[in-house]
């Protein structure tokens, strides 16, 4: 849990939940802090013990401990970009999440995208910038309209994005999503149903949840309105049967097409009764007041249930 991003918080609520609600009966669970500050094992008296890079082990009270599998809910860089997947599967240790290289696309937006539209999923048009790229806002509004998002390309959580109604904040918001990556995607804005859909896998059946409605008080469903109570959540999402059918079989269809593992949370907006494809989370929020969580007790599991079976997948694969 945690990581080297700005959702490195988020993350550790997310970490702090799957300790809880794992089951002691058949698993020993160690949080480990992944941060800036160094790799710890964080023992339940607060006592921080260095993780060894070199195996992935550390010490505990009662001696040294080499994990035989990592749940990983670290959010944003390192553990949701493949830099971390790639690590465990060097050691040969198994992780929740997709693999390195599912991990890496799915985590850059513009080259997600790219790969989905070759497959006939449909998603908004879209614009990308590097930055020291020379920025032309009429060039931008011209491919993709206003209004428009503006978003970092590598980041989560609504961290750095805006979205633009007037072409003199169009340069703003770049600069503001420059804060948080060197790469920038700027969408067009759809118009309809936003809803977010969990899908994991269960001895290798995928298994897609009841998609979730997001509405947001603010413009969009940004930082506040995830995490500080300015939205409403709503499962099932109030579109019709039809909406509801197309939408989760496209999350199954995006899921197989990426190679996925563990669990997953894609976005959509339901434009004209059509899901458009926003983005896909690998290591999605798993705190209690987070989708994917209230997507599976709204289908009749327990935390403990779902979450046990991420990690029996491990060993059926």
């Amino acid at each position: 849990m945690g990581g080297y991003s700005s959702e490195f918080e988020i993350s550790l609520l997310s970490g702090n939940v799957v300790c809880e609600s794992l089951d002691a009966l058949l698993y020993t669970t160690y949080p480990i802090h992944i941060l800036k500050s160094g790799w710890h094992y964080v023992a339940d008296n607060g006592t921080k013990y260095p993780v060894n890079k070199a195996d992935f082990s550390f010490n505990t009270a009662n001696g040294i401990i080499k994990p035989d599998a990592v749940f990983n809910t670290v959010h944003g860089t390192p553990g949701e970009d493949g830099l971390l997947q790639a690590y465990w599967e060097t050691l040969k240790i198994p992780q929740t999440s997709p693999n390195f290289y599912a991990s890496a696309l799915s985590f850059n937006k513009r080259d997600c995208i790219s790969v989905l539209k070759n497959f006939g999923i449909k998603c908004a048009n879209s614009y990308s910038v590097n930055k020291g790229d020379e920025i032309s806002s009429e060039a931008i509004v011209k491919k993709v309209g206003l209004p428009c998002f503006v978003k970092p390309n590598r980041a989560g959580s609504s961290f750095g994005i805006s979205k633009v109604h007037h072409t003199n904040k169009l340069l703003p918001a770049i600069e503001k999503a420059f804060e948080e990556d060197k790469e920038i995607i700027i969408e067009t804005a759809l118009v309809g149903t936003e809803v977010s859909v969990g899908v994991y896998k269960q001895k290798g059946n995928l298994i897609v949840l009841s998609p979730t409605e997001i509405v947001s008080e603010n413009d969009f469903f940004d930082y506040e309105a995830k995490y500080q109570g300015k939205s409403q959540e709503i499962t099932p999402a109030r579109i019709s049967d039809e909406e509801t059918e197309k939408v989760q079989n496209k999350a199954k269809e995006i899921y197989r097409i990426l190679n996925m593992n563990g669990v997953t949370r894609s976005d959509f907006i339901i434009q004209d009764g059509e899901p458009f494809f926003i983005e896909i989370n690998t290591t999605p929020g798993l705190s209690k007041e987070s989708i994917v969580p209230k997507q599976a007790i709204a289908a009749g599991m327990t935390l403990t249930e779902l979450f046990g079976v991420l990690v029996e997948e491990l060993f059926n694969t």
